[in-house]
């Protein structure tokens, strides 16, 4: 199947950016470099192209009771413009999707999900949508998105493309109307910094963007960065660190698993993990070398294959090579050494929290 463009591809090109496919488009992976984006985000402000992701738009006098069935998190009388990080999930607990559900009126919400699994997901939301009196629509085609990221982001935001942001909390969201057309701005991210998203048409989201790089206060940045932000901050990317196979128990979110609500599809499996435990876990592990730890590579204990590594890298923001792991339980603990098989040689590491760098959000 060929791969799709999003509304921003001709202003990658024009940049000059690295473009390679990921979750079923051409994405910019790099304009400058990595470091350089990287180091822009933590420091100052860099934008994203993230029109890939996937919208997914629940009205109806069932919404919330629907939302609830399909979300681990609890949106019960959730109030106006409230942001939720969730997992849709299997009945076995394997995770369907990670997202996000903005909570945009009585009987109105907006989810995003992944780009790889916009179509996946929609299909198990609208067969799950059956016995509710609710209208799911997937608006994916029409919202273009951007991420823009750091710690100059909220002045970038209000002065560069005049977007009032600054009563923004972490995790909220407001509708602002402008040239004739509505615009979701929420403050959320996805790098561990102050950070907004931006919804909006095709045409707003272009002329955004120019206005953005034409400012030169925001670095264009690709998704190269953006898994090097979110991996240093412990943050999850399904297919890495959640997955079909991957519960968020076994992924360290199961926090995000409310099991004091009425129900939703999984509970019985989150509930039956957190009472029995669970075989494997997502770990943080820190070389003591400097080595490049990369997805897929064995992860040992005295000559044994106790896990695998779900992303790592030599740490841009603090010089260290560490990764995550999917390991068996008995070698999760804090302070367990473990060694990186990477190509022939084992490397020695140490498990430690996830958190190799400290998130620095705006509250």
């Amino acid at each position: 199947m060929e791969n799709k463009k999003t509304c921003l591809y001709d202003k990658h090109v024009e940049l000059n950016a690295l473009m390679s496919p990921f979750g079923g488009f051409i994405m910019p992976i790099q304009y400058s470099s990595i470091t350089e984006e990287h180091n822009a985000v933590r420091q100052h402000c860099g934008v994203f192209d993230v029109s890939h992701m996937g919208e997914v738009v629940v009205t109806g006098p069932d919404a919330e009771k629907y939302v609830n069935h399909i979300f681990t998190n609890d949106i019960t009388n959730a109030p106006q413009f409230q942001v939720y990080y969730g997992m849709m999930l299997y009945e076995n607990g394997g995770t369907v999707d990670d997202m996000l559900v903005y909570k945009m009126g009585e009987n109105n919400y907006f989810i995003v999900i992944n780009a790889a699994n916009i179509d996946k997901d929609f299909a198990w939301m609208t067969k799950n949508a059956e016995g509710f009196d609710v209208n799911v629509v997937n608006r994916s085609e029409y919202y273009g998105q951007l991420a823009v990221q750091g710690p100059e982001a909220e002045a970038v935001v209000e002065s560069v493309l005049n977007l009032p942001c600054k009563d923004l909390v972490f995790y909220t969201a407001k509708v602002i109307e402008t040239n004739g057309e509505e615009v979701i701005v929420s403050r959320t991210g996805y790098t561990g910094e102050d950070g907004f998203e931006i919804y909006a048409s095709h045409d707003f989201i272009r002329n955004s963007w120019d206005l953005l790089i034409k400012s030169g206060r925001c670095l264009p940045c690709g998704l190269g960065c953006r898994d090097t932000l979110r991996f240093e901050v412990g943050l999850p990317l399904y297919g890495d660190e959640l997955s079909p196979e991957i519960s968020p128990v076994m992924a360290g979110l199961s926090m995000f698993c409310k099991l004091d609500k009425e129900e939703f599809i999984g509970k019985e499996a989150v509930a039956q993990q957190k009472a029995e435990g669970v075989k494997q876990r997502v770990i943080g592990i820190e070389l003591k070398d400097r080595a490049v730890p990369r997805h897929g590579y064995a992860v040992m204990h005295n000559g044994e294959k106790v896990g695998e590594v779900t992303t790592g890298y030599q740490s841009i923001s603090t010089s260290k090579s560490v990764c995550m792991a999917l390991v068996d339980t008995p070698h999760a603990k804090l302070g367990t050494e473990l060694e990186v098989q990477i190509r022939k040689k084992t490397f020695p590491g140490v498990v430690v929290k996830k958190q190799f760098y400290q998130k620095s959000y705006k509250k």
